[in-house]
């Protein structure tokens, strides 16, 4: 299972950006998707979950009405838009999977088998 994070860029606070994640050598559909970050000297941290076929989302409330995650099943593909950016959203940004046909929405790292490389995105002020 490979995934492939692009997107990342400079950005100023109040734009917008868009980062998907490609994956390839696995059943797509199977999988619940997610993003998490991690700026420099701080955890990681969850920023958004879609369920395997993109009906149901969470977020926790510091990218709330900001972040929208969605998936394409045919294209293998999980998307973050992020809006509004602030420069505390600078960070890595990391795209995870596990492989979980249920409804059941994972926040937790540990959960996901499989990452992805990373994208950076910076916010300046």
């Amino acid at each position: 299972v490979q995934l492939q994070a692009s997107g990342g860029g400079l950005v100023q606070a109040g734009d917008s950006l868009r980062l998907a994640c490609a994956a390839s050598g696995v059943t797509f559909s199977i999988y619940g998707m997610a993003w998490f970050r991690q700026a420099p000297g701080k955890e990681r941290e969850f920023v958004g979950v879609v369920n395997w076929s993109g009906a149901s989302t969470y977020y926790p409330d510091s990218v709330k009405g900001r972040f929208t995650i969605s998936r394409d099943n045919a294209k293998n593909t999980v998307y973050l838009q992020m809006n509004s950016l602030k420069p505390e959203d600078s960070a890595v940004y990391y795209c995870a999977a596990e492989e979980n046909r249920s409804n059941r929405l994972s926040t937790k790292a540990g959960r996901y088998h499989y990452w992805g490389q990373g994208t950076l995105v910076t916010v300046s002020s």
